[in-house]
C-alpha cells in the first residue's frame, strides 16, 4: 500500500504568517495521523517577487514549529522545462492557444475572430481553451474532506468552465500557478492536497488539467482561514505579523497552535 503523500508548498516573496502556520501544521498533523509522507516546496516561479532569504526564513520558521520534510525541498523555479514540456503536451491536445493581447485587450475583444489576435509579433500568454478542454475531459468531480464555501463535502462537480481561458504561461513568466501546481503534485506522488478555503474553486481547474494530461486527482481538503479583526483573510500584501515577529515578542510553538486553534486555550 503507497503512503499518503501531504505537502506544504508556500511562495517565498515573503515571511510566513499565522494562516502559513495552519495549512503548514495541518498538512504535517494529517500526515503524521495517517503514516504517511510531508513535503516541503517552494513555488517560486515569480523570479521578480521571490528571494532566497525569504525561502531560508520559511525552513527556519518551520524548524521552530516542530515540523520536519524530505529532502530535497522542490523549487520550481528549477523545473521550468518539465512546465515546457507539460505545454507542448497541451498543445499536441489542441487544447491551448497563443493570446497576443492582455486580459483587458481581450475583454475588449470578445466576440471577435481569435484570429484577430495573430496580428503581433509575439504572443503575450498561453492560454487554456476551455471549451476544447472541457469537451475532452468531460465531466469532473473531485472529493473533498474539510469543506468549501458553501459547506461541500464528499464527492463534488468541478466548474472550471467559470474561469474562462486561464492563463497557463506568460511572456515573462513560462508557467502558472495553475500548471505548476498541477504537475508538481502529479510528479511528486502527492495524494492529499490540504490547503486554504480561498484556493477552494480552483480546484476545477485543476481536476480538468489532470484529466486531459491523465494524471491522478488527490484527495482535496480546504480548510478555514485565518481572519484578522476586519474578517479578512492574513495575506502578505498587507503586512499581516509574520511568525517571526510573534516569535520576537515571545511566542513559541504552543502558542502558535492555539492563535490558529490547533490546541485548546
Amino acid at each position: 500500500m503507497v503512503a499518503p503523500v501531504f505537502r506544504f508548498a508556500p511562495s517565498p516573496n515573503g515571511y510566513l504568517h499565522l494562516g502559513h502556520a495552519l495549512s503548514a501544521m495541518l498538512n504535517f498533523d494529517m500526515a503524521r495521523a495517517a503514516g504517511g509522507r510531508f513535503l516541503l516546496r517552494m513555488e517560486d516561479i515569480d523570479a521578480a517577487r521571490c528571494r532566497p532569504h525569504f525561502a531560508d526564513a520559511i525552513c527556519e520558521d518551520l524548524r521552530w514549529l516542530g515540523l520536519l520534510w524530505e529532502e530535497p525541498v522542490r523549487r520550481q523555479s528549477a523545473h521550468f522545462h518539465d512546465y515546457r514540456a507539460a505545454l507542448e503536451r497541451l498543445e499536441a491536445l489542441g487544447v491551448i492557444y497563443p493570446s497576443f493581447e492582455s486580459r483587458g485587450e481581450i475583454a475588449r475583444l470578445v466576440g471577435q475572430e481569435r484570429s484577430a489576435l495573430l496580428q503581433s509579433a509575439k504572443p503575450y500568454a498561453l492560454r487554456l481553451d476551455m471549451s476544447a478542454a472541457f469537451t475532452r475531459a468531460g465531466a469532473l468531480t473531485f472529493v473533498e474532506t474539510g469543506g468549501g464555501p458553501r459547506g461541500e463535502l464528499g464527492i463534488v462537480t468541478a466548474m472550471p468552465q467559470l474561469w474562462g481561458d486561464v492563463v497557463l504561461a506568460r511572456k515573462e513568466v513560462p508557467t502558472s500557478y495553475h500548471l505548476s501546481v498541477v504537475m508538481d503534485d502529479a510528479w511528486q506522488g502527492v495524494t492529499h492536497v490540504v490547503r486554504g478555503r480561498d484556493l477552494f474553486h480552483a480546484t476545477g481547474v485543476h481536476r480538468l488539467l489532470q484529466a486531459v494530461l491523465g494524471l491522478p486527482a488527490p484527495v482535496y481538503h480546504h480548510h478555514r482561514l485565518v481572519l484578522d479583526p476586519e474578517g479578512e483573510k492574513l495575506s502578505k500584501s498587507t503586512q499581516a505579523t509574520s511568525l517571526r515577529a510573534l516569535r520576537a515578542a515571545g511566542a513559541n510553538p504552543v502558542d502558535i497552535r492555539r492563535m490558529v486553534g490547533l490546541a485548546p486555550e
